[in-house]
């Protein structure tokens, strides 16, 4: 039987071009795997029959956007996954999910190794590869753009040489990753990091300087989960939707950011996530108000491990799965309803109220009905810095 490597397709240039650089380098027959995480552009059907006119013997396209708001951005939201504190995770969380129906396709058609259009000087290529390995180690990975040297100027070549249907003469100036959990962009002008970001580059948010009407959004969760928009139930895929259409619009959601990548050098990154800030603004919130403070506390050490474990790519790691058990039990009592306003490029909190509250009203008022018993804090101070103001003693008689 001749031997089968399934290709995470995109449609574009350099995925195009893999199908048969692949075929001329190895001689296997390409399956090619197209995963719709909501990029949008064109449809999974067109991408389909041009993967099979570029030579692929089959190609499958999946719909995953409802499996990749529930299984992957949900999870984010609940543990205000946010790497280097400021990046939502855009392109790392769309990873794990390609690489899932990439594993299944390789055992469908019978394929022993799994393809991938990745450079080898960043993130992606570790998120494919580690992911593939743990939920399929005998399965082997090749990256033809890093692996045989497949500049674009020759896969322009290759593709011209063989009448591939597919446009060769417009490069974008530009290096745009898209899901429905956000958009990134990077190179160009922009790998100056004196550069400012140009209005040219953003398509999921409007300019936050533009006057306009501020929003006033209600979103309601049941254990960390977003089911419902000023009243109206959704699912997550709804609400990422939602708001990113809304917050969007309010320019809320823009991150420019020199980030740490994995494989030890800076990068300059620009990002609109208007959803995900939007849905990680409220949901920090709503933890606030019903999450005990000391549980509160180590959640927060906990998010940042988790946010590095999912960017690092290894979503399908012992460990991530361990904070995963973690992060579902703190969100047991995060429940109720977060008011907030969207202008001028932020999502503001302007209202909480909740069932799992543990605001207490009669404790917090420092008006009539005060229930604190202020006449216990003197002792409680004496006995809480008891063991500083005895180190204090020793340092001052020295």
């Amino acid at each position: 039987m001749t031997q089968r490597v399934v290709l995470a397709y995109s449609g574009g240039l350099d995925t195009s071009v893999c199908i048969g650089w692949i075929a001329e380098a190895t001689g296997a027959e390409v399956v090619a795997v197209a995963v719709d995480v909501g990029q949008g552009g064109e449809s999974l059907d067109v991408i389909r029959k041009r993967a099979l006119a570029c030579g692929a013997v089959e190609a499958e396209v999946v719909d995953a956007k409802d499996e990749f708001a529930q299984e992957y951005c949900l999870p984010a939201i609940k543990a205000n996954g946010l790497y280097m504190d400021r990046y939502p995770l855009v392109s790392a969380l769309s990873r794990p999910v390609i690489v899932k129906h990439l594993v299944a396709a390789a055992r469908k058609h019978g394929a022993d190794t799994v393809a991938h259009g990745c450079t080898g000087k960043g993130n992606d290529q570790v998120r494919f590869e580690a992911g593939i390995s743990s939920l399929a180690p005998d399965l082997t990975c090749i990256a033809p753009v890093r692996d045989y040297a497949m500049t674009r100027d020759k896969a322009i070549a290759f593709a011209e040489s063989k009448g591939l249907p597919i446009a060769t003469s417009k490069k974008s100036p530009y290096s745009i990753d898209a899901n429905v959990f956000g958009r990134a962009i990077e190179t160009g002008f922009l790998e100056d990091i004196w550069n400012g970001p140009i209005e040219d580059i953003y398509e999921y948010t409007q300019n936050p300087a533009t006057p306009r009407e501020a929003d006033e959004v209600v979103i309601t969760f049941e254990r960390g989960v977003p089911v419902a928009i000023d009243g109206r139930a959704v699912s997550v895929l709804q609400a990422v939707q939602e708001l990113n259409e809304r917050a969007g619009a309010q320019g809320v959601g823009r991150i420019d950011i020199v980030e740490d990548r994995l494989v030890g050098i800076k990068s300059r990154e620009v990002y609109e996530a208007p959803g995900a800030i939007a849905l990680i603004t409220a949901h920090q919130e709503l933890e606030n108000v019903t999450v005990e403070r000391e549980l509160a506390r180590y959640k927060r050490q906990v998010e940042q491990r988790w946010s590095e474990l999912v960017y690092d790519g290894l979503w399908y790691s012992p460990l991530k799965r361990a904070l995963d058990g973690f992060v579902e039990e703190a969100n047991e009592h995060v429940s109720g309803d977060i008011r907030m306003t969207l202008h001028g490029g932020r999502a503001v909190v302007t209202g909480r109220r909740s069932g799992e509250s543990l605001y207490d009203f009669s404790l917090a008022t420092y008006d009539t009905g005060d229930t604190f018993d202020q006449s216990q804090a003197k002792g409680f101070i004496d006995i809480f810095g008891l063991s500083t103001k005895i180190a204090a003693r020793r340092d001052l008689a020295q």
